[in-house]
C-alpha cells in the first residue's frame, strides 16, 4: 500500500508494519500468486538475464551463492576448458614431432644399402618416402601450433580474468549497497513501530485516566510517529532506487557474459574444424590418396597403357576428396544457443524478477 507521508501511516495497524514481503538475502520478490504475471525479458532464448535472479544454497556448505556468481563460474570454467584443449593439441604436436623425427632417422638407415638393380632402386625410393612422410608430419605439427594451439591459448589472454573480477566487484558492491539500504529500512520500520506503540499506550492511558499526560504529550508522540513514518518512506525509496540499479546492471552484465560465451564457443569450433582439416590433409598423404600417386600405382601394377590423362580422370572420379567423419559432422552441428539452453536448464537459480518494496 503506497502512502504519501508519515502521517498517512498512523492508521496502519502495528501488525501490518511488521509484515515483510518475500525477501531473499535483502532482495525483494513478489509473493507467490500476487501481482501481475511476469514475462521473460527474452522469451524462447534461454537468456542469462532471465534465469539467475535468486541465490542458491552452496552444495558444499550453508552459504548461498548469488545467481551472478554462477554465471561468472561458467565463464571461468569455459576459460579452463579452452586452456585444456590447447594443452591437448600441444600433446598431439609433441607426438607428431617425435614421429617425424623417428621417420626421418629411419629413412637414413644403412640397412639393405647394398641391394642392387631394380629392387635396390625400389628399396631406395621406399626409404626416401619415409623422409617425405616425416616432412608431412613435421609441417602438420607446425600448422597445429600456429593455426590451432596458439589461437586457443591467446584467445582473450590474461586480462580476461581481470575483466571478470571487475564485473564481480561491481555487482557485489551493488548487493552490499542493497543490503545496507535494507538494514536501513528494517531499522526505520522498527522505529516507526516503537513510536506507534508509544503513541497507542499514551492514548490508552489518557482515555482511562491512568496518567496525567496532557494532550500536548499526545501531540508530541504523534509528531514523532509521523517523523518515523517519513523516515521509513525515505528509506524504502532509497532501497528501491538501489535495487533498480542492481537490476539494470544484472541485465546488462549477464547479457554481456552471454555474448562472451557465444564468442568462445564459435572461436573454439572454428579452430577445431581447422584441426580436422589439417589432419585430413595429412591422412590423405599417408593413405596415398593423392590422384597423381594413385595414377602411378594403377599404371605400374596393372600395366595399364591408357593415356595418363584418362587414368587421372578415372582416379578423380572414384576417389573421395575427404571422408566426412563423425567429428566433422558434430563440429558442424555445434550450436551456442542449444548449449546455452541445456546449461541454463541445469544451473538456473530463479526466473522471478525482483519488485519494488512496498509498505
Amino acid at each position: 500500500m503506497k502512502r504519501n507521508s508519515g502521517l498517512a501511516l498512523l492508521d496502519v495497524r502495528l501488525t501490518d508494519l511488521l509484515f515483510v514481503p518475500l525477501q531473499i538475502n535483502c532482495v525483494t520478490f513478489p509473493l507467490p500468486g500476487e501481482g501481475p504475471e511476469q514475462q521473460l525479458l527474452k522469451p524462447n532464448e534461454w537468456s542469462y538475464c532471465d534465469y539467475f535472479w535468486t541465490d542458491k544454497k552452496d552444495p558444499q556448505g550453508t552459504n548461498s551463492v548469488a545467481g551472478f556468481e554462477v554465471l561468472l563460474q561458467k565463464q571461468l570454467k569455459g576459460k579452463q576448458m579452452q586452456k585444456e584443449m590447447a594443452e591437448f593439441i600441444h600433446e598431439r604436436i609433441k607426438i607428431e614431432e617425435e614421429y617425424a623425427k623417428n621417420l626421418s632417422k629411419l629413412s637414413l638407415s644403412p640397412l639393405a644399402l647394398q641391394e642392387e638393380g631394380t629392387l635396390g632402386e625400389a628399396w631406395t625410393q621406399l626409404k626416401k618416402s619415409l623422409h617425405d612422410e616425416a616432412e608431412v608430419h613435421l609441417k602438420f605439427s607446425n600448422k597445429l601450433h600456429t593455426e590451432v594451439e596458439k589461437p586457443l591459448l591467446t584467445f582473450r589472454g590474461d586480462n580476461f580474468k581481470k575483466d571478470l573480477k571487475k564485473y564481480d566487484h561491481h555487482i557485489a558492491d551493488l548487493r552490499k549497497q542493497l543490503a545496507s539500504r535494507y538494514a536501513g529500512v528494517e531499522k526505520a520500520r522498527k522505529a516507526l513501530a516503537d513510536r506507534q506503540k508509544d503513541l497507542e499506550v499514551k492514548t490508552q492511558q489518557l482515555e482511562i485516566k491512568l496518567s496525567n499526560k496532557t494532550e500536548e504529550d499526545i501531540k508530541k508522540a504523534r509528531r514523532k510517529s509521523t517523523q518515523a513514518g517519513d523516515d521509513l518512506m525515505r528509506c524504502v525509496d532509497l532501497y528501491n532506487q538501489t535495487q533498480s540499479k542492481w537490476f539494470e546492471e544484472m541485465v546488462t552484465t549477464s547479457m554481456e557474459l552471454e555474448k562472451l560465451e557465444v564468442e568462445r564457443i564459435e572461436w573454439i569450433q572454428q579452430h577445431l574444424r581447422q584441426y580436422t582439416t589439417l589432419r585430413h590433409e595429412t591422412d590423405m598423404f599417408n593413405q596415398s590418396m593423392k590422384p597423381e600417386v594413385l595414377v602411378a600405382v594403377i599404371a605400374l601394377r596393372f600395366r595399364d597403357d591408357r593415356p595418363m590423362t584418362l587414368l587421372t580422370e578415372e582416379v578423380l572420379r572414384k576417389t573421395p576428396l575427404i571422408m566426412v567423419e563423425p567429428v566433422d559432422q558434430l563440429l558442424q552441428n555445434v550450436d551456442p544457443g542449444k548449449d546455452r539452453e541445456l546449461w541454463v536448464k541445469e544451473n538456473k537459480t530463479g526466473e522471478v524478477r525482483p519488485v519494488d518494496m512496498d509498505i
